[in-house]
């Protein structure tokens, strides 16, 4: 069983910030705990732009608080999304979230994020070996 709170995650290594701090990810669950995915808490501030890409992962996010927009950079299509709204990316899609107020979500992965693991602008998001 795992027990963990985001309170002791804050300001440890599994607390990561973007480089241009628009976004936090608390990682709560990581590929070594083994047990198939990983879950995060994640925070975007309110009038950023971020792009992001998954070519290694599957992600869920569950938006929590705060509004703002999806859109899919594949075919223009744009989402509002508020709290209780739910979002799948199973195709890879290259998308753009653009917060209207600070946005709190909770993503899990597929496989698992097993650290540092950052986004950049050509989809890679490297898989790193879990030690046995």
């Amino acid at each position: 069983m795992i027990v963990r709170t985001t309170a002791e995650i804050t300001d440890t290594e599994r607390d990561i910030t973007s480089e241009d701090g628009n976004w936090r990810s608390k990682r709560i669950i990581l590929g070594g705990d083994k047990v198939g995915f990983s879950f995060h808490e994640t925070t975007i501030k309110a009038g950023s732009v971020n792009e992001f890409h998954y070519a290694n992962h599957v992600e869920a996010v569950w938006l929590v608080e705060g509004t703002g927009k999806l859109i899919d950079l594949d075919n223009d299509k744009v989402y509002e999304l508020g709290p209780g709204s739910m979002y799948l990316l199973n195709g890879h899609e290259r998308h753009r979230v653009e917060p209207e107020t600070e946005m709190r979500m909770l993503c899990v992965f597929n496989p698992p994020v097993t650290g540092r693991e950052v986004h950049d602008e050509n989809g890679v998001y490297p898989l790193i070996e879990v030690p046995a």
